[in-house]
This record gives structure tokens, C-alpha cells and sequence, in this order.
């Protein structure tokens, strides 16, 4: 008796054994998941934020022609027609003189895309 009563606690025990198995199985599938669907989520917003975002944020090299307004020692300081002051080096110049000069502007300043969200703020805003 003491046989059949081991071979039935050890049927118990090997049906529990395999369940816990399958749960613990099934646990670690679901894991892979997750973690895939938040990867994806991931580079996803990356790569929306690098085709986006930059067109604004970049920097342009803009050349122009510049009005100086004072001469020091590291150059003369300008001011272009954007509204941006400019220290141009190596100049020559005087003040109220007009000169060419090559500086970085935020692309959103040239690509009129503030201005395009002012007017349609303004549209819903009476």
C-alpha cells in the first residue's frame, strides 16, 4: 500500500510540477511581448522626433548683408536684417557701413513656421 500511496503523491506532484511549468512558460512568452511593443514605442518616437524636429532646431548658415554698428577688438558687431547681432571678424569697416557677412540662424526663423501657428492661433482665437 505504501507503494501506490508514493505512486499517487508522486503523480500529485509531477501534475503540479507541470502546471507550474506551462504558467511559468506562458509568463515568460508574454514577456518578450512587452518588451518588443515598448522598443517599438521607443523607436518610434525617435525616429519622429529626427524627421520633425530638426527642420526647426538646426541651425542655417545664412550670409547677408549687415549694417555695422560698432567696432571692437575681436571684430565688428552687426546687425543683420533678421534682427541678429553678428561679430564679424577681421573687419575693417566703420560703423553704419554695409558688410557681407556668414552666420547661423535657427532654421524656425526662416522657414516661417511660428508665424504660420501665430495665424492660426489667432483664427480660433477671436
Amino acid at each position: 500500500m505504501s507503494a501506490k500511496y508514493s505512486s499517487s503523491l508522486y503523480s500529485t506532484f509531477t501534475h503540479l510540477l507541470r502546471e507550474k511549468m506551462q504558467k511559468i512558460t506562458q509568463i515568460e512568452k508574454k514577456a518578450p511581448v512587452l518588451k518588443f511593443v515598448l522598443i517599438l514605442a521607443a523607436a518610434t518616437s525617435v525616429i519622429l522626433v529626427l524627421t520633425l524636429a530638426p527642420w526647426n532646431f538646426v541651425p542655417t548658415l545664412v550670409t547677408e548683408d549687415v549694417s555695422v554698428i560698432a567696432v571692437t577688438d575681436y571684430g565688428c558687431v552687426a546687425e543683420s536684417v533678421t534682427g541678429y547681432s553678428v561679430v564679424v571678424s577681421d573687419c575693417n569697416a566703420k560703423p553704419g557701413d554695409v558688410i557681407s557677412a556668414t552666420f547661423y540662424v535657427p532654421a524656425r526663423e526662416l522657414n516661417g513656421y511660428y508665424d504660420r501657428v501665430q495665424e492660426k492661433l489667432a483664427m480660433v482665437n477671436p
